[in-house]
């Protein structure tokens, strides 16, 4: 080769060299979408419970968040092995630390500072007990790993593995018991180290012991290793029983590393939040995005395990190969189902099949209001699992006994009692709401006589018939698809029931009493005491103003036209508290993230700002969702402006930058609002894809000038299910001026 020959192809190889590198190290920063996940978003609440930084895999059992009481707290409680409800009741607790010698006396759990604190939705690490232990925590669906790395220079590591109330077993390298949690239920734990410990014991009713077996309060099972290389500690949970939660573990974590099970659990995520890829817009709003969809992956969890399930409603095991439960559906009906629906109709189908499952097992044969692992506990008001039994049908979801949903559905609404929080037959209320067609409220100072109400969370007068009038409507809608002529006709009548409060002279739904007078005198921001719970329900009336979600042409005719209701809209936001902050949020602590008096924060809100496409505004709709995800929505500790309640407030960020919501819930149509991204697409469980185009979009450009589905004309601010299930287009030719698109 000549010398001029060598140094071209050296040229040439380094450039291959510099090429190859260059590309690498672009796939290396490639993000994929749980790389934009942020678990600390919200974290730091403005008023009430902030978002947690759960670690889990979607929708399984196996969740996990670090035992503290806050996240501006400078100490953690030993590390976390499972929660039992969404954001609430942790079960057994595992202590790593390095403070004790061998024979010294052991501590239940270890209250210890925390530094250099790692989440993502599949993995924890924290330095703890005083900086000396680096433990690493990834989860499967009942089972987890912890990796425990202590300093060698500080001597033995000691683990307290605590079943709090119940009892613990140690064997050899496993530890098993259970612990009894909310409502009597058992959860079970079997757990097992990679390697022999040099001591060994339990400790019961504070005493330490080399018994094998112990139990009563703060049962603990300990075990003592050397220093010398890392402990790994595998465990399974279960409701069913300790051999079940062996055989969890075994199947989904045993004799895998600790590195393989974090890359799985980084894999099922990046598969489920892959069902929504996002082109353009800034990392802030992918960051915004794909944690607001990560958060509606939380709840419901599902209590199966290989075959068999834990039924909390009769609390026994069946066989099955699904049981969702941990579902707070007055949350979640608006908008967390039916994005489950866009991306899988058989989850969704599994999902609802559970809640019949639950009716069906249960003594009273209600469909329940807030499923969870202890039973339904009856929170809120209203029955509106039947909107998502309503919304599901009208969309075409398959492999539900839609029968035994309106027979469950209907009994609850008929058969229980409509008052608030409560779990017990129909009493006063419902005759009354049969008889007159709204719920009676008190006069201020008139004391409850009703034994079915409950003394903080008040009758609801006004909120409950709102609620119900819908949840009647869902009634009719469900009815009338399966062949029900006469019930769907009795349910669309009552459904017009929210007409019964609404108060022509103010525009406002009003609440009566039983003599059928309006209550006076009335203050729609602050009358009702704390959170309104006297005729609302933790929002105030100007918030229920709009709590007609199923007939909203009506209530533009009630309010006098598209222009009146037009102008009570931005009334809505433009009114101003009415007190300091101090004095508002001390009576309404719920109404958090306000604008106006539209709250930001709270379920109830979050279809006003699309109800301006009913008036033939909708420019006004594209204006207002934009500004209220930029002002509420975050990538900070503070970027969430109220309850999230795992997935119920998130759910309305992912359909709102996608550009479009689900109003109403058993309609089967979705109003368009302005999106936050260039192109979205989101990938079906049939393998067909919904393209949304806005080349340009940005908050200088939020503005729809014109639309088209599949090629064809779309000139009005909504479409249908029916449109896009099977795959579409949707593009929209954006501007930084509004226009006339889409109004009447």
């Amino acid at each position: 080769m000549k010398p001029t020959d060598r140094k071209k192809a050296m040229k040439s190889s380094v450039a291959s060299l510099l090429l190859s590198a260059f590309v690498a190290g672009s796939a290396f920063a490639a993000r994929t979408p749980v790389d934009y996940v942020n678990p600390y978003i919200g974290n730091i609440s403005h008023l009430l419970m902030p978002t947690f930084p759960t670690v889990h895999l979607p929708n399984g059992m196996m969740r996990v968040y670090p035992v503290r009481g806050a996240y501006t707290e400078s100490r953690v409680n030993g590390l976390p092995l499972i929660i039992i409800n969404h954001r609430e009741c942790l079960a057994f607790n595992l202590s790593a630390t390095q403070s004790l010698g061998r024979g010294d006396g052991v501590p239940y759990s270890v209250v210890t500072d925390y530094d250099n604190e790692e989440i993502t939705p599949y993995y924890y690490a924290t330095d703890i007990d005083n900086q000396n232990i680096r433990a690493e925590y990834a989860p499967s669906l009942h089972s987890a790993v912890y990796r425990l790395s202590p300093d060698r220079e500080k001597g033995d590591m000691t683990l307290v593995l605590n079943a709090r109330n119940g009892e613990m077993e140690i064997d050899g390298r496993s530890m098993s018991g259970f612990q009894y949690t909310w409502g009597g239920i058992k959860i079970y734990i079997y757990a097992e180290t990679d390697r022999e410990p040099v001591a060994a014991g339990v400790l019961s009713e504070g005493k330490m012991s080399d018994r094998t077996a112990g139990s009563g309060d703060e049962a603990c099972a300990v075990m003592t290793f050397d220093a010398t290389a890392p402990v790994v500690m595998r465990y399974g949970v279960s409701y069913i029983d300790a051999e079940q939660a062996r055989r969890n573990m075994e199947t989904e974590v045993g004799g895998l590393s600790f590195d393989t099970v974090k890359k799985h659990g980084r894999k099922a995520w990046n598969d489920e939040l892959g069902k929504i890829i996002v082109e353009g817009g800034t990392d802030a709003d992918k960051e915004v995005f794909y944690t607001s969809l990560y958060r509606c992956y939380e709840r419901p969890v599902d209590l199966a395990e290989y075959g068999r399930y834990f039924n909390p409603a009769d609390r026994k095991v069946h066989d099955g190969d699904h049981h969702y439960t941990d579902d707070w559906l007055w949350d979640t009906y608006r908008a967390t189902h039916p994005l489950r629906i866009l991306l899988s109709e058989s989850q969704e189908a599994d999902m609802i099949n559970s809640l019949i499952d639950y009716a069906g097992h249960s003594p009273q044969q209600w469909l329940p209001t807030f499923p969870a692992v202890s039973g339904d506990s009856h929170r809120m008001n209203c029955n509106h699992g039947v909107a998502v039994i309503a919304d599901a049908m009208v969309k075409g979801v398959e492999g539900i006994d839609y029968a035994d949903g309106y027979r469950y559905g209907k009994s609850a609404v008929e058969d229980k009692t409509l008052a608030p929080w409560r779990n017990g037959k129909a009493g006063y209320l419902n005759r009354f709401y049969r008889e007159h067609g709204y719920i009676p409220a008190l006069h201020p100072g008139e004391s409850e006589y009703l034994d079915e109400v409950d003394g903080w969370e008040k009758r609801q007068a006004v909120a409950v018939t709102l609620g119900t009038a819908y949840d009647d409507w869902c009634l009719s809608v469900i009815a009338d698809r399966l062949g029900l002529d006469d019930d769907a006709a009795y349910y669309a009548a009552r459904s017009k029931n929210y007409r019964n409060l609404f108060n022509p002279a103010t525009s406002f739904f009003h609440p009566k009493d039983s003599a059928g007078n309006f209550i006076e005198p009335f203050d729609y921001k602050f009358s009702g005491g704390i959170g309104a719970r006297d005729y609302y329900d933790e929002n105030n009336g100007w918030t229920y103003r709009w709590d007609c979600q199923h007939d909203i042409p009506g209530l533009i005719e009630l309010m006098g036209g598209d222009s009146k209701f037009v102008a009570n809209l931005d009334d809505t936001f433009n009114e101003w508290l009415g007190k300091n902050k101090y004095e508002f949020y001390s009576v309404l602590p719920d109404q958090t993230g306000n604008v106006g008096q539209f709250t930001m924060g709270n379920e109830p809100s979050m279809h006003i700002p699309y109800l301006y496409n009913y008036a033939g505004e909708p420019w006004r709709t594209q204006r207002r969702v934009r500004q209220l995800v930029r002002q509420w929505f975050r990538p900070d500790v503070m970027g969430m402006p109220g309850d999230e309640d795992g997935g119920g407030l998130s759910s309305f960020v992912v359909f709102s930058m996608m550009g479009f919501y689900p109003v109403t819930p058993g309609s089967g149509m979705y109003s368009v609002g302005t999106p936050f991204f260039s192109k979205v697409r989101l990938r079906m469980e049939n393998g067909k894809e919904l393209v949304i185009e806005a080349p340009g979009a940005s908050d200088d450009c939020k503005y729809i000038a014109d639309a088209t589905i599949d090629g064809k004309t779309l000139d009005k601010p909504w479409f249908s299910h029916d449109e896009i299930r099977n795959g579409a287009k949707i593009k929209f030719r954006m501007t930084g001026r509004h226009t006339g698109w889409g109004g009447r």
